[in-house]
């Protein structure tokens, strides 16, 4: 059998920050991702400004700076006939970082493998598929895996194995931890529609009429589009055919009209089965969840990616020297919750907010916002644009923002890119 001393399962964002930071502290750790590169369309793509501070906290910010992205420092909201509405500047924001970042996630991840690789106690073994885990006793003691390139079947034993393999995580089910659902009102069609130099929205925009939203995220060339829809109407809506779906975004964004025919069939749009829910407990011996495997966010905000680095992040401090030094517990599993717990709160009680006091109004066909009809938090925010900071520093900082630890921490360094 083969042994580390951690294995992170999940190669995503919170994966791969945490294996990079327990490298640096001295921790011999295994990431184990599934497929056999970063390439999936329509995964998270927000870096945030706590993440970028991070970044270079970890001497990567230079080398961030080389990967194509997107600033994005403003979110609004599209009236009628062309008119806006702030919700968000984050130009107010405090640090050296004013934006959210739009990057492929491929190439974020491809950053933080190209970083841990430096490191003598990472390993990142790709194609690696989970399949199970170990136990002696009540404990975990480790994982099954398949090599999906040749087959090949295998177990690794670990002094912790760390879930971070998403909503849908097989770890988090294996060993049964108590979840509360909130659940949500609707899902999202992900697709694309070429952007132009000449469009009015050059930070994130969303419109919101009776019965459908549209959210458009700048990405150089083109928009990364989130089409609301009533949860459970996936399959109805595409019986309805390709010509009402562009019909229904000309609608709602108007000046998208001559770039819809870009929508060859509804196959274009992928579903996004909106999920928010929260463990009640993380861990158990042997065994701890972070990010969406812990908790699912819906997608409000695009703070999910955010919020499962900074799990990562606490989870390096806290662990990294009862793992170096053989101690590791179930209380210090259990300081993850603790440290994670209060923000993963305060995010999911703003979003259960938003998606049912007016979201869930919205695709029911019950509200919308107009030139006459600007819900009061966004007259609010007209009338007073100073207050645009708060919901700017909610979703781009997070209310506790994780630092790198000391041990963790280098001078700005170049990374050459595999």
């Amino acid at each position: 059998m083969e042994r580390t001393t951690c294995v992170v399962v999940g190669g995503g964002p919170a994966g791969m920050v945490l294996g990079l930071l327990l490298a640096r502290g001295g921790v011999e750790v295994a990431v184990l991702e599934k497929h056999g590169d970063f390439l999936r369309d329509f995964r998270g793509d927000t870096v945030h400004a706590s993440t970028l501070t991070l970044m270079d906290e970890l001497g990567l910010g230079p080398a961030f700076e080389q990967v194509p992205h997107q600033k994005v420092d403003k979110i609004e909201a599209l009236l009628e006939g062309g008119e806006k509405a702030a919700i968000a500047d984050l130009s107010r924001l405090p640090g050296a970082h004013k934006h959210i970042a739009m990057v492929p996630q491929w190439d974020f991840l491809d950053l933080l493998a190209d970083a841990g690789r430096l490191e003598p106690k990472f390993t990142l073994r790709m194609n690696t598929e989970v399949t199970g885990i170990t136990r002696q006793g009540n404990r975990v003691t480790g994982v099954a895996y398949r090599d999906r390139a040749d087959g090949h079947t295998g177990e690794i034993a670990a002094d912790l194995v760390v879930a971070a393999d998403g909503r849908s995580s097989i770890l988090r089910d294996a060993v049964d931890l108590p979840v509360y659902r909130f659940g949500a009102p609707m899902d999202v069609w992900w697709f694309r529609l070429p952007r132009k130099e000449s469009d009015a929205v050059r930070g994130g925009a969303g419109r919101f009429s009776a019965g459908s939203a549209l959210v458009l995220i700048p990405r150089g060339e083109y928009f990364q589009c989130a089409f609301l829809i009533r949860k459970g109407t996936d399959e109805q809506l595409r019986a309805e055919g390709v010509e009402k779906f562009r019909e229904r975004v000309v609608t709602l964004v108007p000046w998208l009209a001559d770039r819809v025919d870009h929508i060859k069939s509804v196959d274009d749009a992928k579903l996004l089965d909106v999920k928010l829910d929260r463990l009640k407990r993380w861990h158990v011996d042997g065994l701890l969840c972070i990010g969406d495997a812990a908790h699912a966010m819906s997608p409000i905000g695009g703070v999910g990616i955010n919020l499962a680095v900074q799990d990562a992040v606490a989870a390096a401090r806290l662990l990294a020297k009862p793992l170096r030094e053989g101690t590791l517990s179930g209380s210090a599993l259990a300081k993850v919750r603790r440290r994670r717990w209060f923000p993963t709160v305060v995010i999911q009680t703003m979003q259960r907010v938003v998606q049912n006091l007016f979201l869930k109004r919205v695709v029911d066909g019950d509200a919308t916002v107009s030139s006459s009809g600007v819900p009061a938090p966004l007259r609010l925010v007209r009338r007073f644009p100073w207050l645009q900071a708060i919901p700017a520093y909610m979703v781009a900082i997070g209310p506790r923002p994780e630092h790198a630890p000391d041990f963790a921490r280098r001078a700005p360094q170049t990374i050459v890119r595999s």
